[in-house]
C-alpha cells in the first residue's frame, strides 16, 4: 500500500492507510473534536444524517513548533479558520461520510471508511467533487499531511512533522496527476 494518494475518478481522490487500531479508537479521532484537533481539525460533529460539521482549523495546535514553515504556508501558522459541513451517512464505527465547503452548491464530499486488520485499522479516505486539478492536488497535499500526523499521533502521541509533508506532497501531486 502507497501511502500517495490516487485519482480514482474526474474530481476524485483515494487515500488508503493502516493505523495502529482499534477501529473504535481511530473512529474516535475521526469523530471527537478533541481527538481531532490533535492531526486535522477541532469543531463539533453531530454524528447523525444531517448533522452539523463545523471544523475549527489551527494547526498550531498540533504542528510541531521548531518545524520550519514554508512561506506559502505561513499564513496558517496561527491563523483559526472555520469551515462548516454536513453528515450525510454515519454508520458508527465504519463509515463516516460528509459535505464539505460552500453552500453554493460548490461543495465537496469526503468519506471515511473503517476495517478492523488484525490489532490495526485500515482507513480509507475518499475525497470527491473537487473543483479542478488545482483543487486536487492541493487538497491531497493537505490529506497526505494531516494522514501522517494522525498516523503519528496514533503511534507516538505527537505529531513528528506537518508542514514538510504537505510542501514535499503537494510537489510530488502535480508530477502524477493528469494534466486536464
Amino acid at each position: 500500500m502507497s501511502d500517495h494518494g490516487t485519482v480514482i475518478g474526474p474530481r476524485a481522490v483515494r487515500f488508503e492507510r493502516m493505523l495502529p487500531g482499534p477501529i473504535e479508537r481511530v473512529w474516535a479521532y475521526l469523530t471527537e473534536p478533541d481527538k481531532r484537533a490533535t492531526w486535522f481539525a477541532g469543531g463539533e460533529m453531530e454524528l447523525r444524517v444531517g448533522g452539523r460539521v463545523a471544523f475549527r482549523f489551527h494547526h498550531a495546535d498540533f504542528a510541531p513548533p521548531d518545524e520550519p514553515v514554508p512561506e506559502r504556508f505561513e499564513k496558517y501558522r496561527d491563523a483559526v479558520i472555520d469551515s462548516p459541513g454536513v453528515v450525510t451517512r454515519c454508520e458508527a464505527p465504519r463509515l463516516l461520510v460528509f459535505e464539505w465547503g460552500e453552500e453554493d452548491g460548490s461543495s465537496s464530499e469526503v468519506t471515511f471508511e473503517l476495517e478492523p486488520v488484525g490489532e490495526r485499522a485500515r482507513l480509507v479516505l475518499t475525497h470527491r467533487r473537487l473543483a479542478d486539478r488545482a483543487a486536487m492536488i492541493g487538497v491531497s497535499g493537505g490529506w497526505h499531511g494531516h494522514l501522517a500526523v494522525l498516523a503519528d499521533v496514533l503511534a507516538e502521541g505527537r505529531a513528528c512533522a506537518f508542514w514538510s509533508v504537505i510542501d514535499r506532497a503537494e510537489a510530488d501531486y502535480e508530477k502524477r496527476y493528469p494534466m486536464e
